[in-house]
């Protein structure tokens, strides 16, 4: 008997969407290829989530010593003067591409170590079998499949009236080479990417004026976490223009101006442009090959990640279904199951938990206030603020919530939203019980540590308690 010859998968884009799918078809078998432009985590690893993180953590601690007086903790110089906290931002940003290019290079030996194999150059389709890699140090090379990944990514929009130099008017991408503490900063877009860094600079001490075409900031968040959120980056001394709109972003000399649609000026010494995303998909081969694009570029997947072309599937940001790396990692990972025919269980969008990095942070999972308040869904709701949370009193936290949602009568929780420091973590159990269609009851009956953050999770499960017959586990 002849050995079955092993499916040929190859993945275009090295990020989570690429390497998690990867393994995944390393574990059941497959000849697999990334073909990688940038290294291996791309953005996810080397431009966004885990440089812009870890700048963050910078920032909390830094905020922790600006707050430390309120715990009684005070700083003072050699001289027995006040101190304040100062940041080094070269020192910051060298040590946040080092742990980025570090992580990097763990996942490429994981992978490397599992038997993929890893060409690096850039990735097109000719036909839905075949992939050609332009080489990083020249030529081309064929790649025959049975399977194509598509996971390219996605780039920083912008606009031919504020285009970004890399030194002053900056993408998200850029803001790492930054080496001198800029003395006013503008942000421009109010979504997650825009009140992260606007979040995390205040926290290191530089003015800045975020600038929000809307009438509030993330506008596609839960409203009232925004609206804390915004409280507090304006009682710490944050400009926040909201519904101005961008027209138009100039340099001259150490000055950058922004120009507002009503006419208004805004200026500082750097501008980060927040203004979304474009997929990486154009000039790849995809519509030649059969693979239909929606509106904007991003390629049109189903809920097992394939496309409309036979053996092609894609996956993260590039299809534009939620841009969240999790997600990615997760359709890729349901790619490689679907094509190679192991169990899978099509992506569900409703199980999702995902995190705003501000201060506060704002953790959210399953049905929303504006699907509720919009009748798409049935389910009550409570909302308990942190300020009576005994840990929250002693860490001096008096902003944030938990806000819980169940469905009326049967009182399974089907959404949550966690407002305050390390909401990241506090979400969890309200995930749990979302994914496993706990009741409000399951949840508050278990135990939880006093005194804790989680508590309040608990306490308000508890006042979602519905009287009837007890439940039976």
């Amino acid at each position: 008997m002849h050995a079955e010859t092993p499916s040929r998968v190859v993945i275009i884009g090295g990020g989570p969407g690429g390497y998690e799918s990867a393994l995944v078809a390393r574990q059941l078998g497959a000849d697999v290829t990334v073909v990688d432009r940038d290294g291996l985590g791309g953005s996810a690893v080397l431009t966004d989530c885990v440089p812009s993180k870890t700048l963050i953590a910078t920032a909390e601690l830094m905020a922790e010593m600006n707050d430390a007086h309120e715990l009684g903790i005070g700083f003072r110089d050699a001289e027995g003067d006040p101190a304040a906290a100062r940041v080094d931002l070269a020192r910051v940003n060298e040590r946040v591409k080092r742990l980025a290019a570090e992580q990097s290079a763990d996942i490429a030996r994981r992978v490397e170590r599992e038997g993929v194999r890893v060409v690096r150059g850039l990735g097109r389709l000719d036909g839905p079998g075949t992939v050609v890699a332009a080489l990083a140090d020249g030529g081309e090379e064929r790649l025959p499949a049975d399977a194509v990944l598509v996971a390219t990514g996605a780039s920083p929009r912008v606009l031919p009236t504020a285009m970004p130099d890399g030194e002053r008017i900056l993408t998200w991408e850029q803001v790492y080479d930054l080496d001198e503490v800029p003395s006013e900063l503008i942000v421009v877009g109010s979504g997650v990417t825009g009140a992260e860094f606007a979040s995390a600079y205040q926290a290191l001490g530089i003015p800045v004026t975020l600038v929000s075409s809307r009438d509030r900031v993330l506008p596609g968040e839960d409203a009232d976490a925004a609206q804390v959120l915004e409280d507090v980056l304006r009682r710490r001394g944050m400009k926040v223009l909201s519904q101005s709109r961008m027209q138009s972003v100039a340099r001259e000399g150490d000055v950058v101006t922004v120009t507002l649609s009503d006419g208004r000026q805004v200026r500082g010494s750097h501008c980060i442009l927040a203004l979304g995303s474009i997929p990486n998909t154009a000039d790849i081969g995809l519509e030649e090959a059969g693979v239909i694009l929606k509106d904007g570029g991003f390629i049109n997947v189903d809920r097992v990640s394939r496309t409309s072309a036979r053996g092609v599937y894609a996956a993260g940001d590039c299809t534009g279904v939620l841009m969240l790396a999790s997600v990615a990692a997760m359709q890729g990972r349901i790619a490689m199951w679907h094509f190679l025919g192991d169990a899978v269980q099509p992506l569900d969008l409703r199980n999702v938990a995902s995190n705003v990095f501000t201060a506060p942070e704002i953790a959210t999972v399953g049905a929303s206030q504006r699907a509720i308040d919009a009748g798409e869904i049935q389910a009550e709701t409570v909302m308990l603020p942190l300020r009576g949370n005994p840990r929250a009193k002693m860490q001096g936290v008096s902003d944030g919530f938990v806000k819980l949602f169940c469905r009326p009568g049967i009182g399974i929780v089907v959404g949550g939203v966690v407002v305050g420091p390390r909401a990241s973590e506090l979400i969890h159990p309200v995930a749990l019980a979302v994914a496993e269609s706990l009741t409000a009851d399951q949840l508050a009956q278990a135990f939880t540590v006093y005194p804790s953050m989680s508590g309040s999770v608990a306490e308000a499960a508890r006042r979602l308690h519905q009287f009837g017959p007890p439940h039976q586990f």
